[in-house]
């Protein structure tokens, strides 16, 4: 880092480079949460905790350089964190919440029968997106960089803490998946 880049940022000078570094991305940033977690309030919250922590080590960004990037890193970190602590954790039911809403007067027998029948009919049309969630989230998320926010290759390996080469053949391989998932849902709809 440069001596300019270390000296510390005045509130108001954090201010300027929060809103006019940061905040443009803020879309891009919600789009790339909720590819990783599949869940708008999870993503919500993602975003928002990436930011906050931005904001708190925000005298560690360089002025003038790639603030999407540098956004994108915290919160892949943010996200795997998140996701180590919660797999070690056991599956968490309100069964208040069940019982209070299966006895209340709202509840509609049709529907609680079968809950599935409604949730297929969301599904159907959404292969690529099922493709996508369906493929491990460290292959995820190099498509979601590449192909969909257009990083660099060398922007991404700063992002994911990894190697070009890393980079590279986890893009090839996770395009490879997609294509072996869609495969058959091309062939439906007429292409060979």
């Amino acid at each position: 880092m440069s001596e300019e880049s270390r000296k510390k940022y005045t509130e108001q000078e954090k201010t300027e480079v929060f809103d006019s570094e940061f905040m443009p991305h803020v879309d891009s940033m919600y789009n790339f949460a909720y590819r990783l977690t599949f869940d708008e309030d999870d993503a919500k919250d993602l975003v928002q905790d990436t930011y906050l922590k931005a904001f708190r080590f925000i005298n560690s960004f360089e002025r003038g350089t790639n603030a999407k990037a540098w956004l994108f890193r915290i919160l892949k970190n943010s996200f795997i964190n998140e996701f180590r602590k919660k797999s070690k954790q056991p599956a968490k039911v309100d069964y208040n919440e069940v019982e209070s809403y299966y006895n209340s007067d709202d509840v509609d027998a049709n529907i609680t029968t079968d809950l599935r029948v409604e949730t297929v009919q969301h599904m159907i049309g959404d292969e690529i997106s099922g493709a996508l969630n369906a493929i491990p989230v460290d292959f995820r998320t190099v498509i979601i960089l590449s192909d969909l926010e257009g990083f660099t290759y060398e922007e991404m390996a700063k992002i994911l803490d990894i190697p070009i080469g890393t980079v590279r053949s986890r893009l090839h391989r996770a395009r490879n998946m997609l294509r072996e998932k869609l495969t058959s849902y091309a062939k439906e709809m007429g292409y060979n």
